[in-house]
């Protein structure tokens, strides 16, 4: 009973439209009838004369109590994720894909010059890739609330030098802000970003000051071509059918397993892959990474905010890409393969 009370009075604190004044007083409403629900058959004393009318009210507020609930789920199941808010600059966009072979072109691709972490002066561009010049897949885990809690982005390299960079946000609207228990309560939906990397990791690790690990990641040639695919198609399905960010079970990091799932098999389940801050311990233990070193010197070597700071921006210069890889150790061999078809 308190949990689904709890339950309740935070979904309406979340999601319910209208005046702040309005939304409390319906929250104290739901609250007195929760806790009158779970006093009431309490109230009823065994061999009191008044037992029987105390029975009768304690059903009634009972009931009154299942109503309420009916009610407030059916509200919360009709509330459904949508394409067309007011949205935050940096998340305003969705990335469009047209394909031909190798040959792929995406819209919306994003390269903002950030000044603050508030502010930037906005940059979306098109760009063109060659699947068949794909060379590298790098893990960035960027800190932003203590060791167990990080944002996990994907990077991909090309053999000419170029990086792309995709990131599964939250889709916030003009003036809302983050907030993890509102990631449980419908609050946001999702977004695929794919950003140039003098965007995406240069706001972390300059301009916010998170702490940013780059780690190379083992994957077979027809892996990273099907994981480069899998973002695509996930960009593609998310622009066909929007869908509500969850904290817990669809996030920065449990959507990414869940492609990597689906093209190498076996991939065990994990409480790491919950407390994302600790995913590179998880790769690391799968063979995904340099077992050749220890952990702790692939974490130190893959420290890129000394290097990042270095380097000023320039527009369309591969020299942040290069410097944040400089003495990062690439993976033993390609370990993680591709599953047969």
């Amino acid at each position: 009973m308190l949990g689904v009370i709890g339950w309740g009075a935070l979904a309406l604190h979340f999601e319910l439209p209208g005046p702040r004044p309005l939304v409390v007083v319906v929250i104290a409403v739901w609250v007195l009838i929760g806790a009158a629900a779970l006093i009431a058959p309490w109230q009823v004393r065994r061999g009191s004369p008044r037992q029987s009318r105390r029975a009768r009210v304690a059903l009634a507020i009972r009931l009154m109590f299942t109503l309420t609930l009916v009610v407030l789920v059916s509200w919360w199941q009709s509330l459904e994720p949508r394409n067309d808010r007011d949205w935050a600059p940096d998340v305003a966009r969705q990335l469009s894909v047209e394909r031909d072979g190798d040959r792929v072109t995406l819209h919306n691709v994003r390269d903002f010059e950030w000044q603050t972490p508030a502010t930037a002066i906005p940059r979306w561009e098109t760009r063109e890739y060659d699947l068949s010049r794909l060379d590298s897949v790098d893990m960035i885990v960027s800190y932003w609330m203590g060791p167990a809690i990080a944002h996990t982005l994907v990077s991909f390299g090309f053999t000419d030098g170029r990086h792309l960079t995709f990131s599964v946000e939250i889709r916030r609207e003009r003036n809302e802000a983050f907030s993890i228990s509102g990631g449980f309560f419908k609050q946001f939906e999702l977004n695929l970003i794919a950003a140039d990397e003098n965007d995406i990791l240069r706001l972390r690790s300059n301009v916010r000051g998170e702490e940013v690990y780059l780690y190379r990641v083992g994957l077979s040639p027809e892996a990273r071509r099907e994981l480069f695919l899998a973002y695509l198609e996930e960009a593609s399905r998310l622009r066909r059918a929007p869908e509500f960010y969850n904290t817990l079970t669809s996030n920065c990091t449990t959507i990414v397993f869940d492609m990597v799932d689906r093209i190498v098999s076996g991939l065990p389940r994990d409480i790491r892959l919950i407390l994302s801050g600790y995913l590179p311990e998880y790769v690391y233990d799968i063979g995904g990474l340099d077992t050749s070193h220890p952990l702790e010197f692939l974490r130190e070597r893959g420290h890129i905010n000394p290097r990042a700071r270095q380097i000023p921006y320039t527009a369309g210069s591969e020299a942040f890409s290069r410097a944040i890889r400089d003495g990062v150790p690439a993976a033993d061999g390609e370990i993680l393969h591709a599953s047969s078809p």
